[in-house]
């Protein structure tokens, strides 16, 4: 059984989390239902859970806040929000669990996936990194990301990408300097996270970071040339949208 604390300053998400869980996710017990970071912070302490579904937008102390009262987290961590989606892409950069609400019941499960998948449990760089990329989502591409390996996180600057290359249900991610890091989600969850200002999806197989294209050379389908010097192909698919994009550098 995967132990929780569900902590939310509206009765109503309680109840609907509470309900979703135990409909969708059997395996999950709930140990306690907080209206207030306070009450969640005791709780915690007091049930030692696998899992935290964290409201962020809290009166006296926020999701945040609350986290910052423990020295070192012993649980793991799932955000609760409404937020738009460029707020949504720095949880992905982050590489932290979230759910939308209203929560999809195959977001939910797929979550409890993870988390009973999952080696690690999340830390304060982390959340550091979310917070910096909650506040600049949207203007520019954020410094940094977080990219979940078989071995745990690393964090790398995005300006280091050159592109990332599907591998089955893995991603591998090539960086400056050769190095090459496989990634334990699908290009599609890269895709959603890093697509838009400086990244752009040009190919099945391939999404690309434009200021390190090397080449760009024109032709029936047209090919790029990287800083590493691979080659990737451009799908007539997504070859405006790449023109389009390629066009504002």
């Amino acid at each position: 059984m995967i132990k929780c604390i569900l902590i939310d300053d509206e009765m109503n998400a309680l109840e609907m989390m509470e309900w979703l869980l135990k409909t969708y996710c059997p395996e999950v017990e709930i140990c306690a239902m907080c209206l207030s970071a306070e009450q969640g912070i005791e709780a915690i302490n007091q049930h030692r859970p696998d899992a935290v579904f964290l409201d962020i937008e809290m009166p006296k102390m926020n999701g945040f806040d609350m986290l910052e009262r423990f020295d070192k987290l012993f649980f793991d961590v799932v955000f609760c929000t409404a937020y738009d989606q460029f707020a949504i892409k720095a949880f992905r950069y982050s590489a932290l669990n979230y759910l939308l609400k209203p929560v999809d019941p195959e977001d939910l499960k797929s979550t409890i996936l993870r988390i009973a998948e999952k080696k690690t449990l999340p830390t304060r760089e982390q959340f550091d990194l979310l917070l910096q990329n909650l506040h600049k989502m949207g203007k520019t591409t954020p410094q940094r990301i977080a990219l979940t390996t078989n071995d745990g996180l690393i964090f790398v600057p995005t300006a280091d990408i050159i592109y990332c290359e599907a591998e089955s249900n893995y991603t591998a991610v090539a960086l400056s300097g050769g190095k090459k890091v496989l990634v334990s989600k699908v290009l599609k969850e890269i895709d959603e996270a890093l697509s838009g200002n400086d990244f752009c999806r040009v190919h099945n197989s391939f999404l690309i970071n434009i200021n390190r294209i090397k080449k760009f050379v024109r032709g029936e389908g047209g090919y790029l040339i990287m800083d590493d010097d691979a080659v990737i192909a451009i799908s007539r698919s997504r070859k405006q949208e790449f023109m389009e994009l390629f066009s504002k550098f």
